[in-house]
């Protein structure tokens, strides 16, 4: 059968560059070996979202007290309810995307999809049936999984990955997290909440690397607080399996060190999944582990492209949406702007949550800027006070000669909510002067950032 434009994988690049092909008039095609949506919205963004949720609640009915509300009984965690509620929310969403896709009339084809020469691609069924399909245009959207590593490999029973950190059939009393990206921190801190013993792992100095030096070792307070091991500068060197426990061999600045845990979850990152997809036989070429893409996501064979994280770039759900919409639209011949990875929001959603866009301090500096910097801290603002969640601050950095907003990096309770303001602001090339001026709602969390923009020149009231 032939289309315009066959789509391989329906995650958030995938069915977001398919539905935006189908609003344009191609007839059009995904093809999904697993559940549509993919790891997103079935093993990803979604239901991990659900989990922290219920570890949220879970802590303000601890803290009820503090509230004025009285509880008969302390509040107990049910595990299986918890992990149920999880994988109720994602089959939702992913019902919703079948609804997507019938709404904009779009094939979905099951099965495993192997590209050729020629812009066809070969789908193998779950009965090893073989369909050649053709299309115009082709948009791999493959994905990624969790990275293994050689020194603590991945069974799925003790050493897990994301997938099975999600529907462990108990809670484990103790968990050892390797790694510190977003994926790492949110389990570590939703299984620290709901009573296990978390002990997270980084070989970088800092926890969440990719943010601001004072918003990680903010998070890192925050979580020792809590309770949580928290082991910076520090590498595991080996984990072995002795009867029901995980022993991790674990290098520190110190010295070795052994951790001992129920299971090991392993979140070092991500693998794009580009094997065993044809790229070769086609002719695709490579880049450092990725697909070489132009700004409008084409590769170096006519009629091929690529979006999302088997392309560089952060392996972000939202990245891979606006990949696809530019993609596609360019296939369509209408102007389309290539993707500024500069204005990319990165959110964490721990708590306290992290949110950040643009440039660090400290990568502001290294580019030659002449900075200026304001802080605000949530302990000074009233909506977080009547909250009860004064823990975090909002850090904005602006060119000391023209105003130009830099980046913001916020920690506390509600920022990934926040940081939309400051990457539309971005877009808009707005100034310092301009966010000081823009009135804010108040009393509201989004005030800091207007505060922390007027600290930076000196003219803060709150504070």
């Amino acid at each position: 059968m032939n289309y315009d434009v066959i789509v391989i994988g329906s995650g958030p690049g995938g069915y977001v560059a398919a539905i935006r092909a189908a609003q344009l008039g191609f007839k059009t095609a995904v093809i999904e070996k697993s559940e549509l949506g993919g790891v997103c919205l079935n093993w990803g963004c979604i239901p991990t979202k659900a989990l922290l949720k219920s570890a949220s609640v879970f802590k303000y009915l601890q803290h009820a007290e503090s509230y004025g509300v009285q509880l008969d009984g302390a509040p107990k965690i049910n595990f299986g309810a918890v992990v149920s509620r999880s994988r109720g929310v994602a089959d939702g969403m992913s019902k919703g995307i079948q609804f997507l896709m019938k709404k904009n009339k779009i094939d979905v084809i099951q099965g495993l999809a192997k590209i050729k020469p020629g812009k066809k691609v070969d789908v193998t069924d779950a009965e090893n049936k073989v369909v050649e399909y053709a299309a115009a245009h082709i948009i791999i959207a493959t994905g990624a999984r969790s990275k293994e590593m050689p020194q603590f490999k991945q069974d799925g029973k003790k050493i897990i990955s994301y997938r099975e950190a999600m529907t462990l059939e108990k809670q484990p009393e103790s968990l050892l997290v390797i790694g510190s990206g977003a994926i790492g921190t949110e389990f570590a801190y939703f299984y620290q909440t709901i009573g296990t013993k978390v002990t997270l792992v980084e070989f970088l100095p800092n926890i969440l690397p990719v943010e601001d030096e004072e918003v990680s070792k903010q998070l890192e307070r925050s979580f020792k607080k809590m309770g949580m091991k928290v082991m910076t500068e520090s590498a595991v060197e080996s984990v072995v399996i002795e009867g029901d426990r995980c022993k991790a061999t674990v290098k520190t600045k110190k010295g070795e060190e052994v951790i001992e845990a129920d299971v090991v979850l392993s979140a070092v990152g991500v693998s794009p999944n580009i094997e065993n997809i044809g790229l070769e036989e086609t002719g695709i070429a490579l880049e450092r582990g990725k697909i070489a893409v132009d700004e409008f996501y084409r590769t170096n064979v006519e009629g091929y492209y690529a979006i999302g994280d088997v392309v560089k770039g952060p392996a972000l759900a939202h990245v891979a949406s606006a990949e696809g919409i530019i993609c596609v639209e360019k296939i369509a011949g209408k102007h389309a702007e290539p993707l500024d990875y500069n204005n990319i929001p990165g959110c964490t959603y721990c708590s306290p949550e992290v949110a950040s866009v643009g440039m660090t301090e400290k990568k502001a500096i290294e580019a030659g800027y002449d900075v200026k910097v304001g802080k605000f801290p949530f302990s000074a603002s009233g909506k977080a006070s009547a909250s009860g969640a004064k823990d975090g601050f909002v850090k904005v950095i602006f060119d000391a000669k023209y105003g130009e907003f830099l980046g913001a990096h916020l920690i506390g309770d509600n920022v990934t909510e926040m940081i939309a303001e400051v990457v539309v602001a971005r877009k808009l090339e707005t100034t310092a002067h301009e966010i000081i001026k823009s009135v804010h709602p108040h009393p509201t969390m989004s005030e800091a950032i207007m505060e922390a923009a007027a600290a930076a020149y000196g003219e803060v009231i709150h504070l």
